[in-house]
């Protein structure tokens, strides 16, 4: 233990992680194919052999494949148009691009559907609204196509970026002198160089939009269109524990499900990190010429359109008192905002418990991944680690929704010996963060281990530090930044989400996520708006503040900035 950590540390550290991430998870398998008769295959084939069941199976693989297919489309043609031409402004796109992905899911739900319909505030005040009695155009599955697909557009565009840097030029160049057109570069060069990268980010929007609960719930419910997280959700939320087994029987399925389409997806970005050949260059240029004006135009719209518009809907609806009024000096109010922050005891408290378990978990895990990290280089933790790695890449990859099942099926009912009940807790919230986020917090700090050089480990273990003050001294300092830029991205992803947090929360430990969804399910439109809006608004003010902060800090420490 003093030189190089023995075998305890690392088994230790890979243990809590398998214990604390798997058990859940076994439990919710061992719940699915459990019967009087023991174990057993036969819930699950009855599960799937309900025809509501297949039906929401059916919708959320639908909705997911068409959705993907629609965000690789928009990802990869930003990710092309701004990485291969001339285009100005790149810095400032590529940030408006990436908006949508920081934002909610449900939000992006309430601010699409008062952006669009016959109440939108804006479009009443435009005088432009369809009729009174009109069927909201996004209430259907094609608006939920369109809005996951707006949501994981810019997870395909980062994709496709990555695997532009990562080209090597040679055959570019080549071909360039040789005479060929952009267009003849890009169809025989470039789209079978990156094909790879495209596949796996279509896989990644498809693995995102099927495990999506905010976008589904909020515009399929009022059409009677239910995917299967939407299914759970209702089961469980209508009926209590009753029907908890049923309950882990469909998230079985959906678990089985995302686990297919994440092995997939897995497999394609390790097929196209060994794609390239040749080293990496600077990005290409193509000169746009007289195209280029028409390119920004549409790049700018097309931000106008996914962006702006949903936000100022959303705003709009906060300024007034009841949803569907025109907006005006007679009807401008602030009463929504003044209740949100000053009267609802409920709202000031979910903030409040948001920024408690968003930065207890973001802490924790950051001291964690300098820790577990260490041993996840040079083949020092053995076959331990690695399965703590990849069991923490799955609980990432399989939905929030069966995450909380398994942590219910566990937590229900009160503690041996201590006979103390975590379920509706924060506690409980915090664990499932921890295990949802940890491969978040941990893939920076790992990146930034395997760029540190072997001999610093070798030369202090020959001066006689022990682990800890090789972690203290040299190996904590070094990867300080990728933990901080790993807890900032846990932080800013846990504390206005929804999906893990719709089945755990009860009285006290309400979240921002769940307050907004539980009021726009309400009718409490405006007051949902208006909770938004501010949550929209802090995460502004944080992104600003540590982007100027980030000045001052080590390069890394902020995740969106080079």
């Amino acid at each position: 233990m003093n030189g190089g950590g023995g075998r305890i540390w690392p088994a230790a550290l890979a243990l809590a992680a398998l214990v604390v991430i798997g058990l859940p998870f076994a439990r919710l398998l061992l719940a699915g194919i459990s019967g009087p008769e023991g174990l057993t295959l036969i819930p699950l084939a009855e599960a799937l052999g309900d025809e509501t069941v297949l039906r929401g199976l059916r919708r959320s693989l639908e909705t997911s494949l068409a959705a993907a297919a629609l965000a690789l489309v928009f990802g990869a043609g930003c990710a092309l148009l701004l990485g291969l031409t001339d285009i100005r402004f790149k810095a400032g796109f590529v940030f408006l691009v990436m908006v949508p992905m920081m934002i909610p899911p449900h939000v992006t739900a309430i601010a699409w559907i008062q952006s669009l319909g016959p109440s939108s505030v804006l479009l009443r005040t435009l005088g432009i609204a369809p009729p009174l009695g009109s069927t909201h155009p996004l209430y259907s599955p094609g608006g939920i196509v369109l809005l996951l697909a707006i949501q994981h557009a810019p997870l395909v565009m980062l994709l496709v970026r990555a695997g532009l840097r990562a080209l090597p030029r040679e055959a570019i160049e080549a071909a360039r002198l040789s005479g060929a057109r952009p267009f003849a570069i890009l169809r025989r060069i470039l789209l079978p160089m990156l094909a790879p990268h495209l596949a796996a980010g279509f896989m990644l929007a498809f693995v995102s939009g099927l495990g999506n609960f905010g976008i589904p719930a909020l515009l399929g419910i009022p059409a009677g269109y239910h995917t299967l997280p939407v299914l759970i959700y209702q089961k469980l939320s209508s009926f209590g524990p009753s029907v908890l087994r049923d309950v882990a029987v469909l998230a079985t399925v959906m678990a089985l499900a995302a686990l297919v389409a994440s092995l997939l997806q897995r497999g394609l970005e390790r097929r196209a990190r060994a794609e390239s050949i040749g080293p990496p260059s600077r990005p290409l240029a193509f000169a746009l010429g007289p195209m280029r004006p028409a390119a920004e135009t549409g790049l700018a719209l097309a931000v106008l359109a996914t962006l702006v518009l949903p936000l100022v809907s959303l705003i709009s609806t906060a300024l007034v008192s009841t949803y569907g009024v025109t907006l005006n000096l007679q009807t401008l109010t602030l009463a929504n905002f003044r209740e949100v922050l000053l009267e609802q005891e409920v709202t000031l408290r979910a903030f409040a418990n948001s920024f408690l378990i968003a930065g207890g978990a973001a802490a924790t895990l950051a001291v964690f991944a300098v820790a577990l990290g260490y041993f996840t280089q040079g083949g020092r933790g053995g076959r331990l680690v690695a399965a703590a790695t990849a069991l923490g890449d799955m609980a990432y990859a399989l939905p929030g929704l069966v995450l909380s099942i398994a942590l219910i099926l566990i937590f229900a009912k009160p503690l041996p010996w201590l006979g103390v009940s975590l379920y509706g807790s924060l506690a409980v919230i915090f664990l499932a963060y921890l295990i949802r986020f940890m491969t978040v917090g941990l893939k920076p700090v790992m990146a930034a281990y395997a760029q540190l050089d072997p001999s610093l480990d070798d030369a202090a273990r020959v001066a006689g530090a022990g682990l800890g003050a090789r972690l203290r001294r040299i190996f904590g300092p070094a990867t300080a930044p990728a933990a901080a830029s790993g807890a900032i991205l846990v932080f800013m992803t846990a504390y206005n989400e929804v999906t893990v947090s719709a089945l755990l929360w009860s009285r006290g430990s309400e979240t921002i996520g769940t307050v907004i969804f539980n009021f726009e399910d309400g009718g409490y439109t405006a007051l949902a708006s208006a909770m938004a809006t501010v949550t929209l608004a802090v995460t502004a003010l944080l992104m600003a503040a540590l982007t100027r902060l980030g000045r001052r800090l080590p390069r890394g420490t902020i995740p969106w900035l080079d």
